[in-house]
C-alpha cells in the first residue's frame, strides 16, 4: 500500500504531475480568469462545473473571491488599494508571498461585495465549494497517496505550490516587473515571455491590460496563447461561447481628416496608440538628448525615457524633479511630452460630445503636424488614417 496502486518509473510521474497540474492552470485562465472574472466568454455548465470542481479540489479557491480580487486589482491598478502590486509592496514579497496577500484580501468582505458579482451563487457553491473549501485538496491528498503512495504526497505538495507560486507569485509579480510591453496602459504590465504556454497564456500580461475583456491574448503573429486554443476547441464542441476578442487595428490610408470612425478607433486602441507615440519619439527625444549634453545641461536619460511612457507625477519625486528640468531646457522635449498627455486625455474626457472629441483630436493631429517636429508629423499622419 505504501508504493500506491500504480508503480510507475520516474519520468511517469513526472508526466502526470505536469499533466493535473495543467489542467488546474487552464481551470484558471479559462474559467476564474477570462469566463468568470472579465466575462469575456460564456461556457457550457457541464465544463463550467467541471472547473469549479476541478478548482476546488486541486486549489481550494472560491470563484467569487478570485474573480473579486482579481476585478480589484484591474480597477485599483498599482495603487495603494491594489491586492498585490510589486509597486507597492515590493517584488520579493509578492513573488513569495502572493499567496498570503491573496488570503488576505480574500478576508475583506467589502472587496467580495463590491466586485464579486455575477459569480456562482447555487446550493453546491454555498454548501461545499465555499462553505468548505479545505476539504476538496484533503481529498487529493487521500487520492494521491492512495494512487501513488509517498510520493503522490510529494505530487501533491507540487500540486499545492503550483497556483501559488505561478499565478498569485509570477504572473502578479514578474508580470508587473519585468518583460516587454507592447501596449503602454498606465500601468506597468508586462509580457513576460511570448509563448503562454506553461501559465495557460497568462504570461502576455501586457496584452491582457491593454484589452482585459478580450478573451484571446495573443496580439501579435509572434505570440502564442494556449489558452485561447482551448478555448477555440471547445467553441468548436459548442460547449464555450467567445463573446469578444481585441479588434485589430485597421488603417485607411486615403483619409486626410479625423472623424468619428477616427475617435472611436483611437479610444479602441489606446494603449497602442501610446505605444505608438513613445516609438515614434524615441529617436527624437535621444537627439535631443544629445544635444543638451553638447551643451553641457546634465540629463536623466532613463528618466527621460519613461517619460515617453507615462505621466510625470507617477515618477518618484527625483525622476521628476530631473525631468521638469529638461523640459524647461529643451522646447522639443517639452512639446512632446505635452503632445503626449494631450492625447492621453482626448479618452478621458467622459463628458465631451462626440462633435467635440473629433474636433480635439483634430486640433491635436493640425498643431502636431505645426510643430516642426518630423517623427511627431509623421505619427499624426498615421493617427489620422485609424479606421
Amino acid at each position: 500500500m505504501l508504493t500506491g496502486l500504480f508503480d510507475l518509473p520516474w519520468w511517469g510521474y513526472v508526466l502526470y504531475a505536469l499533466a493535473v497540474t495543467h489542467v488546474t492552470i487552464a481551470a484558471v485562465t479559462i474559467f476564474l480568469h477570462r469566463c468568470q472574472a472579465h466575462r469575456a466568454l460564456d461556457l457550457h455548465p457541464a465544463i463550467s462545473h467541471f472547473f469549479r470542481f476541478w478548482l476546488w479540489l486541486t486549489t481550494g479557491m472560491v470563484t467569487k473571491e478570485w474573480a473579486a480580487i482579481h476585478r480589484k486589482h484591474h480597477a485599483k491598478v498599482e495603487t495603494v488599494d491594489d491586492p498585490h502590486s510589486p509597486q507597492i509592496y515590493g517584488i520579493k514579497k509578492v513573488l513569495w508571498e502572493g499567496a498570503e496577500l491573496y488570503r488576505k484580501e480574500s478576508r475583506n468582505q467589502e472587496t467580495l461585495d463590491r466586485y464579486g458579482a455575477g459569480t456562482p451563487d447555487d446550493w453546491l457553491e454555498r454548501n461545499l465549494y465555499t462553505r468548505r473549501d479545505s476539504l476538496g485538496v484533503t481529498i487529493l491528498f487521500l487520492v494521491n497517496f492512495a494512487l501513488f503512495g509517498f510520493i503522490g504526497i510529494t505530487i501533491w505538495a507540487v500540486q499545492m505550490a503550483w497556483i501559488p507560486f505561478l499565478a498569485a507569485g509570477v504572473i502578479n509579480g514578474i508580470g508587473h516587473y519585468w518583460g516587454y510591453r507592447t501596449f503602454q496602459p498606465e500601468d506597468t504590465s508586462t509580457n513576460i515571455v511570448p509563448w503562454g504556454m506553461l501559465i495557460g497564456g497568462e504570461e502576455l500580461h501586457n496584452n491582457h491590460h491593454a484589452y482585459p475583456t478580450s478573451a484571446r491574448f495573443s496580439i501579435r503573429w509572434y505570440e502564442f496563447d494556449i489558452g485561447w486554443q482551448y478555448i477555440r476547441a471547445l467553441a468548436r464542441l459548442k460547449l464555450a461561447q467567445v463573446k469578444k476578442v481585441a479588434p485589430e487595428i485597421k488603417l485607411d490610408t486615403a483619409k486626410t481628416r479625423c472623424d468619428l470612425a477616427t475617435v472611436q478607433a483611437v479610444i479602441t486602441h489606446r494603449y497602442d496608440v501610446l505605444a505608438k507615440y513613445a516609438k515614434s519619439l524615441r529617436h527624437t527625444c535621444a537627439e535631443e538628448i544629445r544635444d543638451l549634453k553638447a551643451r553641457a545641461v546634465r540629463v536623466d536619460v532613463a528618466a527621460i525615457k519613461r517619460m515617453l511612457h507615462c505621466n510625470v507625477t507617477v515618477l518618484p519625486a527625483d525622476e521628476r524633479a530631473k525631468v521638469n528640468d529638461a523640459l524647461n531646457k529643451s522646447k522639443v522635449l517639452a512639446t512632446v511630452y505635452t503632445m503626449r498627455e494631450e492625447l492621453a486625455a482626448l479618452w478621458q474626457r467622459s463628458n465631451a460630445s462626440k462633435e467635440q472629441l473629433v474636433r480635439q483630436l483634430e486640433d491635436w493631429c493640425v498643431r502636431a503636424e505645426a510643430s516642426g517636429i518630423v517623427a511627431l508629423q509623421e505619427f499624426s499622419r498615421r493617427l489620422r488614417c485609424y479606421a
